[in-house]
């Protein structure tokens, strides 16, 4: 019986992020061996913990959605989620407060769209809960569109979209924003904040990300899900399914350079000195730690970078175990202060922390309000963040230590001008800024969704799975189709497919003998 094309293939992924957990996932099950290499003491990347007194706190992602991606992974792999981690289908959407000098403005929205419309009602009157009906609808028939045209799509162009979308691609709107977008749709200026900050979840301004993110609202009323343990569980657990398939995963270790030889990448070498070969690399980092040449001159050249005024956001965060008063917290809970656009001038036009930050807190124990006695009676644990500008590295005028206390103050004197008294626990505080997000996550000035969305076409400037490189692939959220743990995951498979395509294409590929190296195959 004649052997697999990929039998005896090797694939090494640089980084245990999303991106690289699903990439190894889908390569392990159809028989390539896989070696994947991180810099962190666990997997997740983004997805990471933070200690906080004798417990640890989600400071990563904290929105599970579009889980079909993950069970079509785990299918592919013959497993399930359920059989990994705990979920709970979240009833509430987000609690949402505002700072307008009135305490009781408050909404929820729900994951039943009748229940959003009913607050939405109540909260703003019958009309605009007609015009939010009639928001949702054209939500889902963007959603439609793009489904397969751009979000699944492996490398889609505007050219191909339109060609594939036809004329249902009227009405898509790709050069209109998203905040002109909401003052056609709504009335109230506080709806417009709450559907706005969906240009947040890709690290992009409202005022300048376009309107096709209104999908959001969509992907949001299909189901969000809580994780016990945090979504850090959700990494974890892959991270097993991974092992269980085979793939070998070497913690805190550092690529520190990619060989390129006979014009294809063949080769890392880690930090220890060690050099493995490989018959092809996925690297899921950012572009720019690529494009800066954090893995070596050979393939610095192989994507282009994001230019430091093209950056998504960075974030100021806080970790912590508190005991909130006042206001009672959902799982996710915003404060929006009064001042929407100009949060977003003093981030993207004067590099700044904003005076009136919206404000948003996960409270990672809560995640089943449906049932009596889930609040948590003792300290919880709670994420607070709020958007920053992505000036972390030596060369960009940083935060000093003084912004950054001013802002803690500004945002916690917020909450509390809005019913919401959050006292922390003593020393159970982390702070972390664009700083040390640019430390964790290298040449990306602490920006975490790598380029924002500004414009129609910067979806089509994020770089698909392969390089310029062959051999050289790519994954991760500042790649085709985007940001979130859902996008990072979809990038990771088509990185998988990708190799694999060229792994069983056996006029392109062929094993590379890099002399002196040690070999792993």
């Amino acid at each position: 019986m004649p052997a697999s094309p990929t039998a005896e293939r090797r694939v090494v992924i640089v980084g245990a992020g999303m991106g690289g957990l699903s990439a190894a996932i889908d390569l392990a099950a159809r028989g390539v061996a896989v070696d994947v290499i991180e810099a962190q003491a666990a997997p997740g990347g983004k997805m990471r913990q933070v200690a906080a007194g004798d417990t640890w706190v989600d400071a990563g992602p904290t929105v599970f959605t579009m889980r079909w991606v993950i069970d079509d992974l785990l299918a592919a792999a013959g497993t399930r989620i359920e059989d990994h981690v705990t979920l709970h289908p979240l009833s509430v959407l987000a609690r949402h407060a505002w700072d307008y000098g009135d305490r009781d403005q408050r909404l929820d929205l729900f994951t039943d769209p009748r229940r959003t419309e009913d607050a939405i009602g109540a909260f703003a009157g019958a009309a605009e809960a007609r015009r939010f009906r009639t928001f949702r609808a054209e939500a889902a028939r963007i959603y439609d569109l793009l489904d397969h045209t751009f979000i699944r799509a492996s490398r889609p162009s505007m050219p191909e979209l339109v060609r594939r979308g036809g004329l249902r691609m009227a009405g898509v709107q790709p050069f209109t924003t998203l905040w002109s977008l909401l003052g056609k749709s709504f009335q109230d200026p506080r709806l417009r904040q709450l559907f706005g900050r969906y240009a947040t979840y890709c690290g992009s301004s409202p005022f300048l990300a376009t309107a096709t993110l209104m999908l959001v609202v969509h992907v949001e009323l299909n189901g969000v899900w809580g994780v016990d343990g945090g979504l850090h569980a959700l990494a974890r657990a892959l991270a097993g399914v991974a092992e269980s398939r085979g793939v070998t995963l070497r913690y805190g270790q550092r690529v520190t350079d990619i060989a390129v030889t006979g014009g294809r990448a063949s080769a890392v070498t880690l930090d220890t000195g060690e050099r493995l070969e490989a018959d092809a690399i996925i690297v899921n980092a950012d572009v720019n730690a690529l494009a800066s040449g954090a893995f070596g001159p050979a393939v610095a050249q192989a994507v282009p970078g994001v230019p430091v005024k093209a950056r998504s956001l960075s974030a100021l965060t806080w970790t912590m175990t508190a005991r909130p008063d006042g206001v009672p917290l959902s799982h996710h809970t915003v404060v929006f202060g009064p001042d929407y656009p100009g949060e977003f001038r003093a981030i993207f036009d004067r590099h700044r922390l904003p005076e009136a930050p919206t404000v948003y807190i996960c409270a990672q124990d809560r995640l089943d309000e449906t049932t009596p006695g889930a609040t948590p009676r003792d300290a919880e644990r709670l994420l607070v963040l709020v958007n920053a500008p992505p000036v972390g590295e030596s060369r960009t005028p940083a935060l000093d230590p003084a912004e950054i206390d001013a802002c803690q103050d500004r945002t916690f004197a917020l909450l509390d001008r809005c019913g919401l008294r959050i006292r922390p626990d003593p020393d159970s505080v982390t702070a972390t800024g664009p700083r040390e997000f640019n430390r964790l996550f290298p040449a990306t000035g602490g920006a975490l969704y790598g380029r924002a969305s500004h414009g129609w076409q910067a979806s089509f400037t994020r770089p698909g799975a392969r390089t310029r490189i062959p051999g050289l692939y790519l994954a991760g959220g500042s790649v085709h189709p985007g940001p979130g743990v859902p996008m990072a995951a979809l990038s990771g498979r088509q990185a998988a497919s990708s190799v694999m395509t060229d792994l069983t294409s056996t006029s392109r590929f062929h094993r590379v003998a890099t002399p002196g190296g040690t070999s792993t195959g």
